[in-house]
């Protein structure tokens, strides 16, 4: 037996119906490289059955994005470094191989060797240029906020106490003998 469409969802099959009607979806615009279509929040929300549990869960990336110097610098010593072990294995394989590539590939792969630490270097250097001219945005954790502020504190009283020294000594000869 072949079910049809309303026995599939569950409404009630009306065999001496004469009318169709036809429930269409409200327009929601198309994503440009899917067929898929694009739903906001609140559409996605009334689709979702009792025990729908979504596939992942978007979280805030943890670090911020490297600044666009320190990035280049870093997928340049990606391509060097993946070019280098290319070079590397087929050294090896043509070593093994007794072919006459084995050579020029090892000269290779040493050059390459001392392109990617360079290309590896240049990262390290360039983020800690980027570093000093743009400066570091950080938060002091809550423990060095409170250890500042007892220090901060602790000279406030000292100074404050050395005022009251100083005021002492200056009240014009109380308690002097004679004047010098």
């Amino acid at each position: 037996m072949v079910m049809g469409t309303a026995e599939r969802s569950g409404a009630p099959a009306d065999e001496d119906a004469t009318e169709v009607t036809e429930v269409t979806a409200p327009a929601v615009p198309e994503a440009p490289d899917r067929d898929l279509a694009v739903a906001g929040p609140e559409a996605r929300a009334s689709e979702r059955q009792p025990g729908y549990r979504p596939l992942w869960r978007e979280e805030p990336a943890r670090r911020r994005r490297l600044p666009d110097p320190v990035r280049t610098a870093a997928v340049r010593a990606v391509l060097v470094v993946a070019v280098t072990l290319i070079l590397a294995m087929v050294a090896f394989l043509c070593t093994l191989a007794e072919s006459w590539l084995a050579f020029p590939m090892v000269l290779g792969s040493v050059a390459g060797t001392v392109v990617a630490t360079w290309g590896v270097l240049d990262v390290w250097v360039t983020r800690q240029v980027w570093n000093q001219r743009h400066g570091v945005v950080s938060e002091p954790s809550s423990t060095a906020r409170s250890v500042r502020r007892e220090r901060r504190r602790a000279r406030r009283q000292a100074r404050a106490a050395e005022r009251g020294q100083e005021r002492i000594g200056r009240r014009g000869g109380a308690g002097q003998l004679s004047h010098s």
